[in-house]
């Protein structure tokens, strides 16, 4: 797994929608300065942060963005996901998006030992990422 460009700078928006959680709301480009973000691309992102359901937007003066759920309910698994899909590294090992390898010669056979290993490989960055809350991310909290 790779992390994007669009899932950075998505984390690193949320991190700084983390920090005035209860607070207030913030300008996108606010955001955008914040955590130099090019502006266009932050638009992209937390449109579909919002989609998802994890933010909310307000327009006017005192209108922006804030997180609709809690920092400690929202995990970096769940962002990636949203950003980047799956966090599978191959399409046939995942649980969220699974696809059947058609160019595989171990594709009907019980074991592939490409995809035991893969597999292995999706459970441990789940495993990260799924219990590793916005609340720890700005907190600098080490899981594990």
């Amino acid at each position: 797994m790779r992390l994007s460009k669009k899932s950075e700078y998505g984390l690193r928006a949320l991190l700084e929608l983390t920090l005035f959680y209860g607070k207030e709301t913030l300008q996108r480009h606010q955001i955008a300065t914040r955590q130099h973000i090019p502006l266009e691309f932050l638009e992209q992102i937390l449109l579909a942060l919002k989609r998802a359901g994890l933010l909310s937007s307000r327009r006017g003066m005192k209108g922006g963005y804030a997180l609709i759920k809690s920092p400690g309910e929202i995990t970096l698994g769940q962002v990636i996901r949203i950003l980047d899909g799956p966090l599978a590294p191959i399409g046939c090992v995942s649980k969220t998006a699974y696809q059947k390898c058609g160019d595989c010669p171990y594709a009907e056979h019980a074991q592939c030992p490409l995809q035991h290993v893969m597999g292995t490989v999706r459970d441990a960055i789940a495993g990260i990422l799924d219990h590793y809350t916005l609340d720890d991310f700005v907190s600098g909290h080490r899981k594990g």
